[in-house]
């Protein structure tokens, strides 16, 4: 399978060694120092027992019209990230390529082929101007959470910290000869891509611990299991955990897991820094608007109240509007003794 990977950051740089490894035919679609260091060493994996595992049989180049039709383009770019290619990613179609979208959040397709009152409503907070959908048909587009975690620890090395698990889904729910394929594609790999009927119901599990420890741990520079054994995070977290849930209740989504198990999965983590808390330690835009700003707008949409995450958000974003004022980043430093 001719598989385009969009990125090769902390997921697409993990996903790709795995695929080419497996006997895919990879393109990492990448530029500046991650173009140079593949094109020169290929693509190393650090997996999470220390092994080494290194893909020279891949292909990187930053020209998208190069790569030519895909039989897979996977988007693994961070949400926020994707709206800058977007013009680019239809030089990737022929006529049955398929789109796994790979980003944490609300998607810009969520209402696609959702049913009810909300079909084909515009996320305005991940979608602006249209131009993601408009660009990336919904017909083409595979539902995909992401549960690994890993790093991006240089140009062309990635470390594989926990997880192997890549749920696939129509958006429409339906088992299509597609979507079993490319999670044969996925399992041959090694990963765990189960099929499942409602992806959405997925995507808000995994969005219920995102929206609340990522933008937590950015304000108070903490890792999972600090702010889940600190009582006033802790109750913070569940507070808006809550809201999400009476939002997403609205949506027809039921949680097949326990608020309080929710918490305790994230505390069992350990001393992990969020990729939120990572983009503010390094100067980077955060994925606030996808993780957080799209609950809010669907909570408006929904008349569901939001307080708490409100708050969250708000606090956040005037963050990231600092770092961007100053170009600055904001990092806990030990003092001298």
């Amino acid at each position: 399978m001719k598989v385009a990977i969009i990125g090769a950051g902390a997921i697409g740089g993990y996903v790709g060694v795995k695929l080419a490894l497996a006997g895919e035919d990879v393109t990492f679609i990448v530029r500046g120092a991650n173009l140079t260091a593949i094109r020169k060493n290929g693509m190393k994996l650090i997996e999470h027992d220390g092994n080494e595992l290194v893909a020279t049989n891949v292909t990187a180049t930053d020209d998208y019209a190069e790569a030519g039709p895909q039989d897979l383009v996977i988007l693994a770019l961070k949400a926020h990230q994707v709206d800058a290619v977007a013009q680019e990613v239809p030089k990737l179609f022929g006529p049955d390529t398929v789109v796994v979208t790979m980003q944490n959040g609300i998607p810009f397709w969520y209402f696609h082929q959702h049913g009810g009152p909300f079909e084909g409503r515009q996320v305005v907070s991940v979608d602006p101007t249209g131009q993601l959908a408009k660009l990336i048909p919904a017909e083409r587009i595979l539902g995909c959470v992401v549960y690994p975690a890993s790093e991006l620890m240089a140009p062309g090395v990635v470390r594989h910290i926990e997880g192997e698990r890549f749920p696939l889904g129509e958006l429409d729910g339906s088992s299509s000869a597609r979507v079993n394929a490319i999670s044969e594609c996925f399992v041959k790999a090694g990963f765990k891509a189960p099929v499942l009927d409602n992806i959405r119901s997925e995507i808000w599990l995994k969005l219920w611990g995102n929206l609340t420890f990522n933008p937590i741990s950015a304000l108070g520079h903490s890792t999972l299991v600090d702010i889940c054994q600190y009582l006033p995070s802790r109750e913070l977290a569940a507070s808006m955990m809550r809201e999400a849930q009476s939002v997403a209740g609205k949506l027809g989504i039921e949680f097949r897991v326990s608020l309080d198990k929710r918490i305790a999965g994230a505390e069992k983590v350990g001393k992990h820094k969020t990729s939120m808390l990572q983009d503010v330690e390094a100067g980077r835009s955060t994925e606030i608007d996808a993780l957080v700003g799209s609950v809010i707008e669907l909570g408006r949409m929904t008349d569901t109240p939001t307080p708490h995450i409100d708050t969250v958000y708000a606090l956040v974003k005037l963050l990231d509007k600092a770092m961007c004022e100053e170009s600055g980043h904001v990092r806990l430093k030990k003092m001298a003794a």
